[in-house]
């Protein structure tokens, strides 16, 4: 099974680690609307100021006016509209509809009320392409400023006025929801790891007593037969023992003291059988391999069912495991042989298949491919992991 490419660009990555609860407090909230505001006004100004080449008065004029229009519609709808859309249903549905035309509305209402205010003081715009543009709008009834025909031929302007602030919020928030979302992926990925870890830490404790038990026996065998393997398979022990309580606790190990752990095990494993069995362990790797890490244990569960369940046959009997590791790719296959008597009811492996396919998807979420395969007569397993 090939997991999809769940990675992110450099860019996000560096946006997930931002902590905006530490750094974005009160004080900072108020001096980014404050900057932003001050932004966008520079920019309106300029416009005024070089493009309508209108009066610095009147420049500043005009957009202290088109400011608070946009200062208004902006916090009514992100302050009191959005909230309510998200507490209310009917209401948040109906408010999602209508929100364009409200904005539209709020803002042509602030503007008339402005020139309104402007028109009583005496202020005017006595020169330009917008010459009395206070007195003409003034004089309109409330009715004429928000008629239909009004608000419909000046929407395009309205919204080009106030779509700069509301893009840089939304940006804002989106970026900020990315953030938390990657954050609780991570705290929930690192508990899910701690769990299977606590599950990896359980199959050690089996495999220990469980195997020291079996292999005892055979090494008994070997003693009192003066078998001059014996020392040696004391040896592979002990190594055995040292690795499984000791070197696997860290999330990953050199993978060169992994594949003697297979040895090792595979060793010891095969002490039990005859050799009219077809029992082959065949590894092809460089020699160096002190830099290439790998998390530790995830082919013992397959090697351990191979042991467990094949071999069994009143016919052919054989296990072969085959481990290559070409260009930073490690590839591992194990097929055994099955009693179909016995593996009649259940699926392949249980609940150690399943931890691995977890510590798989947690460790190597986009770079493994595992495969299962419960054929006719025997059990194939094929497992590649990209260790760059």
């Amino acid at each position: 099974m090939h997991q999809p490419n769940n990675t992110i660009t450099p860019f996000l990555e560096k946006i997930s680690k931002v902590n905006f609860d530490k750094y974005y407090t009160p004080g900072v909230k108020i001096l980014c609307h404050a900057f932003m505001w001050l932004f966008f006004s520079l920019l309106l100004f300029l416009n005024y100021w070089v493009e309508l080449k209108l009066s610095f008065d009147s420049s500043f004029l005009l957009t202290a006016r088109g400011t608070v229009n946009n200062m208004v519609v902006f916090y009514i709808f992100f302050y009191v509209i959005v909230p309510k859309i998200f507490k209310s249903n009917v209401l948040g549905v109906f408010l999602v509809l209508i929100c364009l035309p409200i904005c539209i509305y709020i803002w042509l209402s602030v503007n008339y009320l402005q020139f309104v205010g402007m028109h009583y003081l005496g202020i005017e715009i006595s020169s330009g392409p917008l010459q009395n543009i206070v007195s003409r709008n003034a004089k309109q009834t409330v009715a004429e400023a928000l008629s239909f025909k009004n608000v419909f031929g000046n929407a395009m302007l309205v919204i080009y006025s106030f779509s700069p602030p509301f893009f840089v919020k939304m940006l804002f928030d989106i970026t900020r929801l990315f953030n938390r979302t990657i954050y609780f992926q991570k705290q929930t990925s690192e508990l899910e790891l701690q769990n299977l870890n606590i599950e990896k830490d359980f199959l050690k404790a089996q495999l220990n007593p469980h195997f020291l038990f079996n292999t005892l026996n055979n090494l008994y065998g070997l003693v009192v037969k003066k078998d001059p393997s014996a020392p040696e398979a004391i040896i592979n022990i002990s190594d055995l023992m040292a690795y499984t309580l000791y070197e696997s606790n860290t999330e990953q190990v050199p993978l060169e003291k992994e594949l003697d752990f297979i040895r090792n095990y595979f060793a010891l494993e095969k002490m039990r059988y005859s050799a009219d069995k077809e029992i082959e362990l065949n590894i092809s790797a460089p020699e160096d391999l002190q830099h290439v890490m790998i998390a530790p244990l995830l082919t013992f569960t397959f090697i351990e069912n191979g042991f467990k369940y094949g071999l069994k046959s009143a016919d052919r009997n054989f296990l072969i495991i085959n481990i290559n590791f070409v260009k930073n790719i490690f590839y591992f296959s194990i097929e055994n042989n099955k009693d179909t008597n016995i593996h009649k009811n259940g699926p392949f492996g249980g609940i150690g298949v399943k931890n691995v396919e977890k510590r798989l998807n947690l460790l190597y979420p986009a770079n493994h491919s595992l495969k299962i395969e419960d054929r006719e007569n025997s059990f194939f397993v094929s497992l590649s992991i990209n260790l760059t």
